[in-house]
């Protein structure tokens, strides 16, 4: 395969890890994932993951019930750790080499994020994940994919989705005619607040013009596809807007 791109992030959801359940880690999924980045790994694609703690602990939603917010999102920094983890050593049964990089120092267990170190890393052919968000507290991993996507330099931001298959004109769970997009600017997404990631990080990637590819990871062909350069999914980008055919 030749990929369009040469390296691209990958957000990726705690939810994606939970598989059918709500809550967790479901180890077959993990390993399908591990599968599906090993290949791509293998193609010669450089690959950094920033990967989210929803399956373990949701920040957000503690602070809503009256824990301090600061210390909800730290622990919510902790359940990426946990993720990152167990993707490791799913890709590490693949024989695919893998760096996990913590913003939040943990030595016993990651190393911390350096972007020097960690573009190194994908330049040795080795899969990076990046996990504790941005290091601070009231920041999504939104942001922190956002942040590290503009930092590697990378030529894409792929945000995998669990039930989605790219962006809709309205939410497709609530309106049967809502219609997806083929293409569209990120200035859009913001004007008609299609809620595609944070605003603010949504603004950083539109002021920096960093294309963003939403898919749904559930299809185990999309990943691959899209770094042809297939139609997959939303690509967010300068231009006009197409709706799928």
């Amino acid at each position: 395969m030749e990929s369009k791109y040469g390296r691209v992030l990958l957000k990726l959801s705690g939810e994606a890890l939970a598989g059918g359940g709500s809550f967790g880690i479901d180890p077959e999924v993990v390993q399908r994932l591990a599968a599906q980045l090993g290949h791509i790994a293998g193609l010669g694609v450089e690959v950094a993951i920033v990967i989210g703690g929803g399956n373990i602990w949701r920040g957000l939603s503690a602070s809503a019930k009256g824990m301090d917010r600061a210390t909800a999102d730290y622990m919510g920094m902790v359940a990426t750790v946990l993720n990152a983890l167990a993707l490791q050593d799913a890709l590490e049964k693949l024989d695919i080499q893998t760096r996990v990089m913590t913003a939040i120092e943990m030595h016993e267990v990651a190393e911390p994020y350096i972007r020097r170190r960690a573009i190194r890393h994908m330049e040795k052919g080795r899969v990076v994940i990046l996990a504790a968000g941005t290091g601070n507290p009231y920041f999504t991993t939104d942001t922190a994919a956002a942040l590290r996507a503009l930092e590697l330099d990378v030529d894409l931001l792929m945000m995998a989705k669990n039930q989605v298959d790219g962006v809709y004109s309205d939410d497709p769970n609530r309106n049967a005619g809502a219609r997806r997009y083929d293409r569209i600017s990120h200035q859009e997404v913001l004007e008609r607040n299609l809620r595609v990631m944070d605003a603010s990080a949504l603004a950083l990637l539109r002021d920096h013009n960093l294309p963003i590819l939403v898919f749904n990871m559930d299809n185990g062909s999309a990943f691959e596809a899209a770094l042809r350069g297939e139609q997959v999914g939303t690509l967010i980008a300068a231009g006009e807007a197409q709706l799928a055919s």
